[in-house]
């Protein structure tokens, strides 16, 4: 199985070093989530979602282009087996694009609402993988103040800044303190 590339400077996965294979986990473990929620979904969602991208492409602009065209044209010249059905200024075309963008307004709030659901759940996971990095790092940090502090280096033990660092951090009062120090709307 290949290796996703990414563009950029980095290069490709595939020029990773042997030595990181735990990098490949990582992405193996996201791409396994985003399967996972495009697998969740509906079948309607499916098909709103197929929509919208094609909504979202040049494809359905050039579309809209050659029919707009084109009706305009069968109503405004003179065709000989062709009578004019929707005579300027159009008013059965403005009628079906009104429509037309009600529906599409549709998917795209239902597209959006999806994404934006994907969105609070990428957010929980980062915060909880945030949360475990901060335990982890006071935890080693309170490891090496007694490291430190063994060795006869009393002052980077004693060090103020590192002694409240190795503090374990409350999130409920980051929180609190956070609520209480954003500004209003």
């Amino acid at each position: 199985m290949g290796h996703p590339t990414f563009a950029g400077a980095e290069g490709s996965l595939a020029d990773m070093p042997p030595d990181s294979s735990h990098l490949q986990e990582h992405i193996d473990v996201i791409l396994r989530h985003e399967e996972e929620f495009l697998a969740r979904r509906t079948a309607a969602e499916r098909v709103g979602d197929s929509f919208g991208a094609f909504v979202g492409s040049l494809r359905f602009i050039a579309v809209h282009a050659a029919w707009f065209a084109g009706w305009i044209l069968i109503n405004t010249l003179k065709f000989a087996h062709i009578s004019r059905f929707d005579p300027p200024p159009f008013p059965l075309l403005d009628c079906m694009v009104a429509i037309e963008a009600i529906f599409l307004a549709s998917f795209i709030v239902m597209r959006q609402g999806r994404a934006s659901r994907r969105s609070d759940e990428r957010d929980h996971l980062i915060l909880q993988v945030l949360l475990l990095a901060e335990k982890e790092v006071t935890a080693v940090l309170q490891i090496e103040r007694q490291i430190a502090a063994r060795i006869g280096l009393s002052q980077v033990a004693k060090d103020a800044d590192i002694t409240q660092l190795s503090q374990t951090t409350s999130i409920d009062d980051v929180a609190q303190t956070l609520k209480e120090s954003m500004p209003l709307e």
